[in-house]
């Protein structure tokens, strides 16, 4: 008899929840952290995105809520405002049904708004270190009470500087409290700080060769800078893409290649660090409702989006780490449905493709900028075994070859939204749309020597 939620002791309630959005089985994070956590043990998860790991801290956290003390209870940390903002949303419909307070604190959000909900007692706290901390200083959160704290995505809180503002906030904490650790690499620093404050936490690893293989068909092209943002443009004709996240180095280079897609006629938007909180909100709902077809975005966006419909990830930049690469790529091919994910790889940039390849444990089908396969060295066997085993897999799964995708539905078919029909090509860029900055540096292919402009009749739009 297979393990149900059930069985891991959720209440009905919760599981009925969980059913009305699809959700019927437990993943291999969720079979194995929720046992552990339901019996009060400090954990380290280590876990890559889209293994179900938000489940598997929440509905432990919901079990042991007390509804008849009215404070805090229960603390997720958070490195960035849009995984709290995802978080909250997944734990409150859940918590709702059982009149659980939860409430979400970041950056960006007016303090006097935040601290007005603050005084109506809230269960589960959501947030950021920085805006977390805020309010410790303030005296407008106390953190006595919480006896289950998450630390989510650790790692790139080391990364983003904020292990001082974690350990400050874990002291403020009950003394007789469970720690829970998630993250997708474990640095040095990060097991340091599990050893000065957890006390025998249980250790889990769930591997995530389904997310990075099965249900998403990987494709490297070999380019030039010269020749990057012509090929771009090409899959993006080819594809025909529901949505589609483009990601960039940084923040200067997705603003002057969002700028450039504007203007040759693509339905573009850029997201990254530098955006007012209203901004980024405001991209993000229309890209969601599928009235926004490209997202160009830094690495801000490859951790806790959880869009509905993402087809395509183009990584027009490649990552030069495999945690970054899995991350970004794991915003499409979710929920079991198919996606695509295109890397671009310049000619001095092959150590980071082999060093994805070694990470994820597999090769990728290579195309040259005209579009021929690239041809590999016949020795290397195993390699093309691993790669046919893929092919194989993703055949078995969709029932049709999975070797050029079809204009009509390269993203399976299964999201039925209606698309937008194109705006005239003529129509004014928005308003909204920032322009790259002055006196910065951009990719040779994205300068405006190299643009060329589209006519109406090309018809690149949306149908």
């Amino acid at each position: 008899m297979a393990t149900s939620f059930l069985t891991l002791g959720i209440r009905r309630e919760i599981v009925s929840a969980l059913q009305s959005s699809g959700i019927k089985e437990p993943m291999p994070i969720q079979l194995q952290a929720i046992p552990v956590l339901m019996k009060g043990t400090d954990l380290i998860a280590q876990s890559q995105t889209g293994t179900g790991k938000t489940l598997a801290f929440v509905l432990p956290i919901l079990e042991k809520i007390d509804l008849n003390k009215p404070y805090v209870q229960a603390l997720i940390v958070t490195p960035t405002r849009e995984l709290a903002l995802q978080i909250t949303k997944e734990t409150k419909k859940l918590a709702d049904k059982l009149d659980i307070n939860v409430l979400s604190v970041y950056g960006g959000q007016a303090l006097e708004l935040q601290i007005k909900k603050l005084k109506g007692h809230p269960h589960i706290i959501i947030g950021t270190p920085g805006r977390i901390m805020d309010h410790l200083r303030r005296n407008t959160l106390y953190l006595s009470g919480v006896s289950k704290l998450v630390l989510d995505e650790a790692d790139q809180m080391l990364h983003r500087g904020f292990l001082d503002d974690v350990e400050e906030i874990i002291r403020q904490t009950a003394d007789k409290r469970q720690i829970m650790l998630f993250s997708a690499t474990m640095p040095a620093k990060i097991r340091e700080l599990a050893v000065r404050y957890m006390r025998k936490p249980a250790d889990i690893r769930v591997q995530s060769q389904n997310i990075t293989l099965d249900e998403i068909k990987q494709i490297i092209v070999n380019v030039t800078e010269q020749t990057k943002l012509d090929k771009l443009c090409s899959l993006l004709d080819e594809y025909n893409p529901y949505l589609a996240i483009i990601f960039c180095h940084t923040k200067q280079k997705a603003i002057a290649l969002n700028s450039a897609l504007i203007e040759r006629g693509y339905d573009s938007d850029e997201f990254h660090g530098d955006l007012s909180q209203i901004k980024r909100t405001r991209v993000l709902q229309r890209f969601s409702n599928a009235k926004l077809q490209l997202l160009v975005a830094s690495d801000i966006a490859a951790r806790g989006l959880d869009i509905e419909g993402v087809t395509h990830v183009f990584n027009y930049d490649i990552p030069h780490d495999v945690e970054s690469y899995i991350h970004r790529i794991g915003r499409t091919g979710r929920a079991g449905e198919t996606g695509i994910a295109v890397t671009f790889v310049t000619p001095n940039e092959d150590s980071y493709l082999r060093m994805i390849e070694q990470g994820i444990k597999a090769s990728f089908q290579k195309l040259k900028a005209n579009g021929q396969k690239v041809v590999t060295d016949p020795t290397k066997s195993d390699q093309r075994n691993v790669r046919e085993a893929v092919k194989k897999s993703a055949d078995r799964k969709t029932g049709a070859k999975f070797e050029k995708p079809k204009k009509k539905s390269s993203h399976g078919g299964l999201n039925l939204r209606s698309r937008r029909k194109p705006k005239p090509l003529t129509e004014s860029p928005r308003q909204d749309s920032a322009e790259p900055a002055q006196g910065k540096s951009t990719s040779p292919a994205i300068t405006s020597s190299n643009r060329r402009k589209t006519t109406p009749t090309q018809g690149r739009r949306l149908r």
